[in-house]
């Protein structure tokens, strides 16, 4: 049962550090589940307190990580619409076969969506770039986090 456990554990890994760039899946609570089903098999030292330390980080970082992005566009003038179009253009990049989609669909999603709020082309550049900082910030962020807590999964496993 342990080593079904601990398969089950990887995937939320992975998927976890996947959802760190995609705005649909919460990457680090995502890494979190990995962790606690990890707490759950017989073999692996985890303390209870680790678990709740770390899923006050993870819910910590999901919350900034509506935050940040709204600071970004705020800071740089935008509105809401670019911070839609931020999301809109990660998804079609994320898609798009386009070498660097995942980095330019997002500014070009903002910058659309400010475009399409009426603002003139320089406001909206400037609110798209904002869009973008608070975007990569954000996922920067949650990636690093996802990666530590893999690491801590990795060294938790490694002492079996």
């Amino acid at each position: 049962m342990d080593t079904i456990l601990t398969i089950i554990a990887v995937l939320f890994m992975i998927l976890g550090i996947i959802g760190s760039f995609l705005p649909v899946l919460p990457g680090p609570l995502t890494s979190w589940i990995g962790l606690l089903i990890l707490y759950f098999t017989h073999t692996t030292p985890i303390s209870k307190s680790f678990i709740i330390i770390t899923l006050i980080i993870a819910i910590l970082i999901w919350i900034l990580d509506y935050i940040i992005p709204a600071i970004g566009t705020k800071r740089f003038g935008g509105t809401k619409y670019g911070m839609i179009g931020t999301t809109i253009g990660l998804i079609v990049g994320l898609l798009s076969p386009i070498p660097g989609g995942i980095i330019i669909g997002p500014f070009v999603g903002a910058l659309i969506g400010e475009l399409l709020n009426k603002n003139d082309s320089k406001t909206a550049t400037r609110a798209a770039f904002g869009s973008f900082i608070g975007f990569i910030a954000s996922t920067f962020i949650k990636f690093i986090t996802a990666i530590i807590y893999l690491g801590f999964f990795i060294g938790f496993l490694l002492e079996i």
